[in-house]
């Protein structure tokens, strides 16, 4: 019962670690996030990326400005459980400092840090501390003369300002890197990345640049990123959503969820209502996702408001439940084996799947040992 394998064959692109996060290579996709407080404000930093580690993020941005910021970095980078990217445009002596306290990974495009000397010592100094570098083009940021040769920022264009930055590394003879080509528009960000996953090896990290709020940030993310993923392109992701970033990881994981690419944590598995619900299922599963945010153990849990879908769903399910009047039938495994009285619904399920994830984790960790 529960998460299935994807049928989805992955693209071929050579590995990097950013801190102990395996990217690339056939390593699970990793769910990025970023976080948007003031950075030399550590405290309340720290705490959004404690937030972000709860959700289950596996990489966090953090965007250095200035000096002060890679100050702060310092004390950030010693409080954070999960690997730290330090985000950094123009000035290369930002990178070296952030190198210097322990940064897993630059997001810098060379180009654009100035000189072949400040270029190379960047490169020498990512080198020496095997720190992986993150191309990363945005359309909305295009070169000067790549939006004049183009007159608008099309996959062409995109893809030709990412690669002059992967020929300078290429050229140091520098190889741990990855890319992003991100766009706002869903088609061109993904006719993009197909473009270059055909022209590098490098792991890709996918992106719809400034989707939008929560909702039609969300959808767009999921079509784009899902028509890419669904292609086997693809080796990180960041949902990128005017909203707390914590909904991006959990919007994130519901898209690798989604495609059977990743489990992790409950898959919801509810009908839509209708009158013939014997129990509120809209206010059940809400409530239920918000008391268990905390189970990463993968499972899925069918609720279905009454018994024309609900043991159908439920013998494909990890646990189900199928409503009926005043109490309604629970499932495990797909077999019937109690029944749940409808209004004592929501604490009796919160009950039954965290003595089921506990089981199913200690199942886990017995096979690894």
């Amino acid at each position: 019962m529960g998460h299935k394998d994807s049928p989805i064959k992955r693209r071929q692109s050579t590995r990097i670690n950013v801190g102990n996060v395996p990217i690339g290579n056939g390593a699970p996709i990793a769910v990025q996030s970023m976080t948007n407080t003031r950075t030399t404000n550590v405290e309340s930093t720290v705490a959004q990326i404690k937030a972000l580690e709860r959700v289950g993020v596996d990489i966090i941005r953090v965007s250095i400005p200035t000096m002060d910021a890679a100050e702060a970095f310092k004390f950030i980078k010693q409080q954070a459980k999960v690997p730290l990217i330090a985000d950094i445009h123009f000035d290369y002596r930002i990178a070296l400092k952030v190198a210097e306290y322990g940064v897993d990974c630059l997001r810098i495009n060379p180009g654009n840090i100035g000189n072949e000397n400040r270029i190379r010592a960047v490169v020498d100094c990512a080198r020496d501390k095997n720190i992986p570098i993150r191309i990363g083009v945005n359309s909305g940021s295009l070169e000067k003369d790549i939006q004049e040769k183009y007159g608008e920022p099309t996959p062409q264009a995109i893809v030709e300002s990412a690669m002059r930055h992967v020929d300078i590394l290429d050229r140091l003879n520098f190889d741990q890197f990855k890319v992003s080509v991100k766009a706002s528009d869903v088609f061109n960000a993904v006719d993009a990345y197909r473009l270059l996953a055909k022209q590098i090896k490098q792991p890709l990290h996918l992106g719809i640049t400034e989707a939008g709020g929560a909702r039609s940030g969300s959808i767009k993310s999921a079509i784009g990123l899902g028509m890419l993923l669904s292609e086997g392109i693809g080796d990180t992701l960041r949902v990128s959503l005017a909203a707390d970033p914590t909904e991006e990881v959990k919007v994130g994981f519901d898209i690798l969820k989604s495609l059977r690419i990743r489990a992790r944590g409950i898959n919801f598995i509810a009908c839509p209502t209708c009158s013939r619900q014997e129990f509120d299922v809209i206010n059940t599963v809400n409530e239920l996702e918000k008391r268990l945010e905390d189970i990463i153990t993968p499972m899925d849990v069918s609720i279905i408001g009454c018994v024309v879908n609900g043991p159908g769903e439920a013998l494909a399910s990890t646990l189900g439940v199928a409503g009926g009047h005043n109490k309604s039938g629970f499932y495990e495994d797909g077999i019937r084996i109690d029944r749940i009285e409808n209004d004592k619904m929501i604490e009796e399920l919160e009950t039954k799947i965290r003595a089921k994830a506990m089981l199913l984790k200690n199942r886990i960790e017995t096979k690894e040992l």
